[in-house]
């Protein structure tokens, strides 16, 4: 694992974690999606979750494929982020991920996504709930955005504008 790949990870992972407060700017969203959750039986915190990881997972597998470094993760369309999570399989985000997580919160994360993926059945369509939680967060932002393509660097953006912690090692644990 190079150093590089570890920050790609790590703003991958950042991403996730500012994805919902973002969208969340117009509060009867988180409202509904915790209605959402709670009426899949998935609980609010692990649902959440689930979603940023999910989030971090499909943004990562878009910039692997791409070979786009840390950096150049700023450049990568949303609606290429959103296209990962609902075309490609859940084990294919988990392809190329680091060995080890320098946060804690990730690797379990990450550990529970593996899970639900090989358990199948009901945890399959868990996912796929999920999933989809995920691609309406991120094509809302894309409508919301005065950009005609807005890219993730833009959900950076706009995190930083809402206050939120900017730096990913601020999020480590």
């Amino acid at each position: 694992m190079t150093a590089d790949h570890d920050m790609l990870w790590r703003r991958c992972a950042h991403l996730g974690r500012v994805l919902l407060p973002v969208v969340d700017e117009e509060e009867w969203r988180q409202s509904r999606r915790h209605e959402r959750l709670e009426g899949w039986g998935i609980g609010v915190t692990e649902g959440e979750r689930l979603i940023e990881v999910f989030a971090a997972l499909a943004a990562h597998a878009v910039a692997v494929d791409r070979s786009v470094s840390a950096a150049g993760l700023d450049v990568l369309p949303l609606s290429a982020v959103a296209d990962a999570v609902t075309g490609k399989r859940d084990f294919e985000l988990l392809a190329g991920l680091p060995d080890t997580f320098a946060d804690r919160r990730d690797e379990l994360a990450v550990k529970v996504f593996r899970l639900n993926t090989y358990r199948g059945g009901q945890y399959s369509r868990r996912l796929f709930q999920l999933g989809a939680e995920v691609h309406r967060a991120l094509t809302v932002l894309a409508e919301r955005s005065r950009m005609p393509s807005p890219r993730c660097g833009h959900i950076f953006f706009w995190a930083a504008a809402a206050g939120l912690p900017s730096d990913p090692e601020d999020q480590t644990s």
